[in-house]
């Protein structure tokens, strides 16, 4: 079997690449890719399930688990999709349809259920392989396939939901399930993986609370705060994990990303063999700068002191704009007056136009710079998809939402706030003393901490208040932005409405 395209239906025909490993260490991930394998001679081993499971997070690699994860912060009030890689500038002004709506937020996922389900159908047979290993591979590899699910679910509502891998192109080709039905899926398996996955300190591979703040992600989507909260406190009381105090934007640099006390799951690279490939973060983000920020969550930043910039007394000065403001701003956010530096001490040119002024800062590793088309590009940095300060501010939301304010919501923020060479004063617990004003604390001081990692656009939709936000934002062309999404959800593309005559699009497309 081979990979014919990117779609479901034809990723039954695949042969999987695998990559060789020597050994059955537990770094095996880090391993560089040297050849391939097809399915006949294989599953014999513990080391050709290793080679498999490989095979499975390298799915991660693709498109928006990869390099242009903060691409998804651009479907948002964050920032332009300033060369519509995604075609989120057209989304962003209502202006979306089966047509134009990206395929990759389709069959990204489902590529990667694809390598899941291939996995999971055939590790059982391997005698060489004992049970607790098994069990254990099994839950990485259901840890990752709930995780797609779970996106897919957000993108699109109902989903095709496929446990096992079809046998043909025609098996494929069933009805979506309901929402409801795949979460309780979804929540299934990540529940076998919190079971089977070590409690420990994430090193590469998904382990317990990998599992654990994604099945927070759903109850929260789902509006079970008292159980987002007890995961959440879970985590935090298990002591492996914790605010890394190296500095904020050294979160996002491949030096200090291996064995970081903050990450939690990551989509890993590895330079020379295996980065980023040639239009990877370094690039789009710094020679093209693909990622605008917006002017909206610009002015978001607090000033040094605690105060939003609006409020008296904040010493908001408009003529230095960005001088004395929370420190992650320019640590995220190319500003006015800044600039990227190369190691000799030069100003690296961004060659094109930035239509809103700012540029992403966050992810960019100008060690590597500079750069230019007569060479290649090798970045590796890793792509964090959960990271500890996410913990605490999930855990602050859902008890918050559960019961209302206490110290222990007060303590989870203050500790994202406070991490070294941020500083800001902790939460003002007169100030934030309801529910209510409390909610909207929080929900700024996720939008600021997790600003351009590509949570955004999720949170915005789990929240009702795409709409309300996009209206404060105008584009470049001076256009007000809307929301396009009916019932809250994207329209499955045209091409898989056309290969799979039983998924019906969703209503109002």
């Amino acid at each position: 079997m081979k990979f014919k395209n990117t779609y479901i239906a034809s990723a039954l025909l695949a042969i999987m690449i695998l990559t060789t490993q020597t050994s059955c260490d537990k770094d095996f991930l880090d391993k560089n890719p040297l050849n391939a394998i097809s399915g006949p001679t294989f599953w014999k081993t513990e080391t050709d399930v290793q080679m498999s499971l490989t095979a499975v997070y390298r799915t991660l690699q693709n498109n928006f688990y990869g390099p242009r994860k903060p691409f998804l912060d651009a479907y948002s009030d964050n920032a332009l999709d300033r060369h519509s890689f995604f075609g989120f500038g057209n989304y962003t002004i209502g202006v979306i349809n089966a047509n134009n709506v990206n395929a990759a937020l389709y069959n990204v996922p489902y590529s990667g259920i694809a390598q899941c389900n291939y996995f999971l159908d055939n590790i059982d047979g391997v005698a060489a392989v004992s049970q607790a290993n098994k069990d254990n591979y099994k839950a990485e590899v259901r840890f990752i396939r709930a995780m797609y699910y779970f996106d897919l679910v957000q993108f699109f509502g109902d989903v095709v939901v496929y446990k096992t891998a079809p046998k043909t192109a025609e098996e494929a080709k069933i009805p979506k399930t309901p929402r409801a039905e795949v979460l309780a899926f979804v929540v299934e398996e990540l529940d076998f993986a919190i079971s089977k996955l070590p409690a420990t300190a994430y090193a590469g591979r998904a382990v317990k609370a990998s599992a654990q703040m994604v099945k927070a992600r759903v109850r929260m989507y789902q509006q079970n705060w008292t159980d987002a909260a007890a995961i959440t406190k879970d985590i935090i009381d298990s002591g492996k994990f914790s605010i890394f105090q190296g500095g904020y934007a050294n979160l996002f640099l491949t030096t200090t990303q291996q064995n970081n006390p903050e990450i939690i799951f990551s989509t890993k690279f590895l330079a020379p063999n295996n980065p980023q490939g040639g239009e990877g973060m370094l690039v789009e983000l710094g020679w093209y700068g693909a990622i605008a920020p917006y002017r909206n969550l610009v002015d978001e930043y607090e000033m040094a002191n605690g105060k939003l910039i609006t409020e008296a007394g904040s010493g908001y000065d408009a003529s230095n704009p960005y001088d004395n403001r929370d420190p992650r701003l320019k640590m995220t956010i190319l500003v006015p007056g800044d600039s990227y530096k190369n190691p000799d001490g030069s100003t690296f040119a961004v060659t094109d136009p930035l239509l809103t002024g700012f540029n992403q800062k966050k992810y960019m590793d100008t060690s590597k710079l500079p750069w230019d088309r007569s060479k290649i590009v090798v970045t590796d940095m890793n792509v964090v998809h959960t990271r500890y300060a996410e913990v605490l501010l999930a855990y602050a939301e859902a008890k918050n939402e559960a019961t209302g304010p206490d110290a222990t919501i007060y303590d989870a923020l203050d500790r994202v706030r406070t991490r070294t060479g941020v500083n800001l004063p902790p939460t003002d617990r007169t100030k934030y003393n309801t529910k209510e004003s409390l909610r909207e604390f929080i929900r700024h001081e996720r939008r600021i901490e997790l600003a351009l990692e590509g949570h955004r656009y999720f949170d915005l939709k789990r929240w009702g208040i795409m709409a309300t936000k996009l209206a404060n934002v105008k584009n470049p062309a001076g256009v007000t932005l809307s929301f396009g999404e009916k019932s809250n959800v994207l329209p499955f593309p045209q091409n898989e409405l056309d290969r799979n005559k039983s998924l019906v699009q969703n209503a109002g497309y």
